[in-house]
């Protein structure tokens, strides 16, 4: 099994200068290596056909409304799966929520519970940027929670650029797609996601 993990918007507090509204992490899940690499060959078909260089990076948040749709659309038939927990950042209170490092490690925390009875021997690969120091604690947390007894629910964890993973990407353009479909001033804000809502296990927002 392999999982993916990417976020949308930032972990920073409601009310600091460009701070978003909403702070999200998705992780995509795949059942099967194959499926994984058949995901990924259409992710490479989708460049083709847009004419894009073949290291084109997808990042939901600078892609125009034509790439997002085209993207979502070439993976809907994936055979991929994905829990998002998304944090509403006005309705959140203590010191623990001040320090982002804390505060992306508590989000991740809660999509991994969601997709408790989803994991078996998973590897896990998230984006590498921002803090390796950081990253690693994360990794040791994430196998510590979630291998208990005999059951080992993740296997490994990895630290991978976004920039040269396709799978990455995907879970960054999922959860763009999830996020923007909480942004009440955008007519079309259910466009994206509802391509890819038959690939959806739970969206989680927290607090309610």
């Amino acid at each position: 099994m392999l999982v993916f993990i990417d976020e949308s918007g930032d972990p920073g507090m409601k009310g600091r200068p460009g701070s978003s509204e909403l702070f999200a992490v998705t992780g995509v899940l795949f059942e099967e290596n194959e499926e994984a690499a058949a995901c990924e060959e259409k992710i490479k078909q989708c460049r083709r056909a847009l004419g894009l260089h073949p290291n084109f990076e997808f990042h939901f948040y600078s892609c125009s409304d034509k790439f997002r749709g085209s993207f979502l659309s070439a993976v809907s038939q994936a055979g991929f799966f994905y829990h998002t927990v998304v944090l509403n950042k006005s309705k959140l209170w203590g010191k623990g929520f001040q320090e982002k490092d804390s505060f992306y490690k508590y989000t991740t925390s809660l999509v991994f519970e969601n997709a408790k009875p989803n994991l078996r021997n998973a590897t896990v690969v998230i984006d590498r940027c921002g803090n390796r120091e950081f990253r690693q604690q994360l990794a040791k947390y994430l196998k510590r929670k979630m291998n208990e007894g005999d059951r080992t629910l993740i296997k490994s964890v990895k630290m991978e650029p976004a920039h040269s993973n396709s799978l990455l990407q995907l879970a960054d353009m999922v959860c763009g797609a999830v996020t923007r479909s909480f942004n009440l001033s955008k007519d079309d804000r259910m466009k994206f996601r509802g391509l890819i809502k038959h690939r959806e296990l739970r969206v989680q927002v927290w607090p309610k």
